[in-house]
């Protein structure tokens, strides 16, 4: 057996133990099984479509989508993927309310770590009703429920996560901690009963009453009720000294419903403060919701141009200039880890050969008179290397704007490459530059 095929079994080993996983709702062990399959086998579709579904199982629809899409980019064609990234995207509004339940799970992280646990909790409602399927919001609610000794809610929620993933650490650490606080409240309980009671032995037998406070006033039952019935008679003779303390104590009631009122309004005020604080921050992202629609389609075309370049790459049949075009398009930021190293290993093979062909050229038009040309290229070679070539390539492109009389731009690139490059054969030009600049003006 040659070394690929060993790692194609491997593959296809650690993908069926994920599946078998997956079908128990194991999706925490489903996860590391299938991310051990792709570590044998990178372009395993079927692992990888599994895995884009049991992210998906768990809430987490953003990370099944990077899948889905890197699944579609190693085969374009009969790929379930396809179908899987149609279903998600068809329903009206599906993708806006999970991008909202994911921000207010954000959000309640910040809330919860400046002790604002009221509203963090009134976030994670509306997280897990949008999206009930997200296992790290029921996680968070119902550990915020533990710390304010909620623990029924706690219970109801971590037993919801229990259900979607049966093997998740986090999961199984919240519910251990559930059963030793019922375990110990328990055993207080029983400890408190026992302090209630009396045991002494009677020759051979054990005798278990009241504690002593509870045994007397029992057996003093038939003596109350006749200092009752004297305090009532007396009560009926002296009517009119008890008029004063009665009066006296109504206003005294009144006067507590007074301060339990003024409490009242101020945690009513409190808590209106805290919904206008936090319409305060929806209004503040309202602008960011347009922009988080456009990341999910720039990840998603990000992802398509490196995997499309990638594979041109390696067969060599698409122009360095072409491929050029398309990675200067890449958002990089919205990447993964995988898709980053993906970028940087195309990168730092292409961007020096390209930047010396732009630069000589450039040089070229900029000889020829020819510098709109010349600042295009240039442009592109900023997009890869700023400081290309020790700067030059950015004093030439300042050469370029003062020859088109486009002083201020001249100006500001001049001093760039003297500030970041001093010492530098460019900087002393730039800085020659601007001197003769100065000396027109005067």
């Amino acid at each position: 057996m040659d070394y690929s095929t060993k790692l194609m079994y491997q593959s296809n080993y650690w993908y069926n133990d994920g599946l078998r996983r997956a079908n128990i709702r194991d999706l925490s062990g489903a996860i590391l099984s299938l991310r051990r399959s792709l570590q044998y086998n990178n372009a395993n579709v079927a692992a990888r479509n599994l895995l884009g579904l049991v992210y998906y199982g768990r809430g987490d629809v953003i990370e099944a989508l990077v899948e889905w899409i890197l699944s579609k980019n190693f085969q374009s064609k009969d790929n379930i993927a396809n179908y899987f990234i149609k279903k998600v995207q068809e329903v009206p509004g599906e993708l806006e309310q999970i991008n909202q339940a994911v921000k207010k799970y954000n959000q309640s992280i910040q809330f919860a770590r400046r002790g604002e646990d009221d509203i963090a909790i009134m976030n994670l409602k509306k997280a897990v009703a949008a999206h009930p399927g997200y296992v790290k919001a029921h996680q968070l609610l119902s550990l915020l429920y533990m710390k304010n000794e909620q623990y029924s809610m706690a219970r109801q929620e971590i037993r919801i996560a229990h259900k979607m993933d049966t093997t998740d650490p986090v999961t199984l650490r919240y519910m251990h901690e559930l059963t030793q606080i019922r375990k110990n409240r328990t055993l207080q309980a029983k400890e408190k009963k026992k302090e209630d009671a009396v045991s002494y032995n009677l020759g051979n037998e054990t005798i278990i009453q009241p504690s002593s406070g509870n045994f007397k006033e029992s057996m003093g039952l038939h003596t109350v009720v006749n200092i009752l019935i004297g305090l009532a008679v007396g009560v009926a003779v002296m009517w009119f000294l008890i008029l004063p303390a009665v009066s006296t104590s109504k206003q005294k009631t009144t006067n507590k419903q007074t301060a339990a009122f003024s409490d009242q309004i101020a945690t009513q005020e409190a808590q209106i403060s805290a919904l206008k604080k936090e319409l305060e921050e929806y209004r503040a992202t309202d602008k960011k919701n347009k922009k988080s629609k456009a990341n999910l389609a720039t990840t998603q075309e990000s992802y398509e141009a490196v995997m499309n370049v990638a594979e041109h790459y390696q067969a060599g049949d698409m122009s360095n200039a072409d491929m050029l075009e398309l990675l200067l398009k890449v958002n990089k930021s919205t990447l993964g880890e995988r898709g980053k190293k993906k970028f940087e290993s195309i990168t730092s093979s292409l961007y020096p050969t390209m930047c010396q062909r732009l630069f000589a050229t450039a040089t070229e038009n900029y000889n020829v008179a020819n510098y709109d040309t010349a600042i295009k290229n240039l442009d592109q070679i900023m997009q890869m290397d700023k400081g290309y070539s020790d700067g030059k390539a950015m004093l030439l492109l300042a050469q370029c704007y003062e020859k088109l009389n486009k002083n201020e731009d001249a100006k500001t690139y001049y001093k760039k490459v003297i500030d970041k490059y001093s010492g530098t054969e460019a900087a002393q030009t730039a800085k020659e530059a601007l001197d003769n600049k100065g000396n027109d003006q005067n």
